[in-house]
């Protein structure tokens, strides 16, 4: 089947409205930084309406051919599992798929990370990967983040944005290294003053969906660097320390109140018991009600 879509504002609204709408697996988003999709499609000849973002596609089972422009010139190329395809943005993509094919894609609206690079040498603002667009590529380190990405998604549900743009920091800093101009890695942490005051920032705002933006202008600094530095610092992403910060403000309102489990989950910044739950018991190894049992030393149950 061929078919030229009508202009739309992003690459999951064309999915979301457009013909390809019953092939549409899941599709998880985040406050305009990171649009998911996962598709299972037939044998299609398609036009991909040239959308402000950059797309990358993961293939989740391989062994299909494709001929294709992304951007940056006509290849084609057999697709093995893990093989990724990387969109330019602002481009009517054309795209001939000969077999059934199952693809996981993450979307990067340009107005949210082009700011990224406003710093970095050797980098332009549009996000433009040069060869990258030109066929297939393998990345272990973008695989890995990737899966941790999706999982985190199916645990917490909708992606919060500092876990959005963490993620999306880093698969743009490897796609930069595969495209042979990598950005400038910070040397060292963070200076203490900073250190203590994104702390608090995220102590103090723990049941909000803060972004990795707000706490790097908190220390002053870039949201690439101040992501790795942090990392250097507390030896962990910042998408990590807030959620051990959450877990530990959930036990303490376990332990010290009468609060129910869906409330505490609010006042942690979790969208509801089940999220709290599933956090939980990856991270304490047993549930809030459980928890607050054998803390208190007692049968006394709190509404959920």
């Amino acid at each position: 089947m061929k078919m030229t879509p009508p202009r739309y504002s992003s690459f999951v609204q064309w999915f979301r409205g457009g013909p390809f709408a019953p092939y549409v697996r899941t599709i998880k988003s985040s406050g305009g930084f990171l649009n998911l999709i996962e598709t299972a499609m037939p044998a299609v000849e398609m036009s991909d309406p040239a959308v402000p973002e950059l797309v990358l596609h993961h293939d989740l089972r391989g062994g299909f051919g494709v001929s294709a422009d992304l951007g940056s010139g006509r290849f084609n190329a057999t697709t093995q599992r893990g093989h990724f395809f990387l969109a330019a943005p602002s481009f009517a993509n054309s795209i001939r798929v000969d077999s059934d094919h199952q693809i996981r894609s993450i979307a990067f609206p340009v107005s949210s990370w082009s700011h990224m690079f406003e710093n970095a040498p050797n980098r332009a603002s549009s996000l433009d990967f040069g060869a990258l667009h030109r066929g297939a590529f393998t990345s272990p380190r973008i695989r890995s983040l990737q899966h941790q990405l999706w999982r985190l998604c199916d645990e917490e549900g909708v992606p919060s944005r500092l876990l959005a743009q963490a993620a999306g920091c880093e698969i743009l800093a490897e796609l930069c290294r595969l495209a042979g101009s990598p950005l400038t890695t910070a040397r060292g942490g963070l200076a203490p003053w900073a250190e203590r005051r994104c702390l608090e920032l995220m102590r103090a705002r723990l049941s909000e969906d803060i972004t990795l933006d707000e706490l790097a202008a908190e220390a002053e600094l870039s949201t690439f660097h101040f992501a790795r530095m942090f990392k250097q610092s507390l030896r962990m992403p910042p998408r990590v320390y807030l959620t051990r910060l959450r877990v530990e403000k959930a036990c303490e309102l376990l332990e010290q109140t009468d609060l129910p489990i869906t409330q505490i989950a609010l006042e942690v910044g979790y969208s509801s018991n089940q999220v709290l739950a599933r956090v939980f018991l990856k991270h304490r190894h047993t549930s809030p009600s459980e928890y607050r049992r054998a803390v208190r030393g007692g049968p006394r149950l709190a509404p959920s």
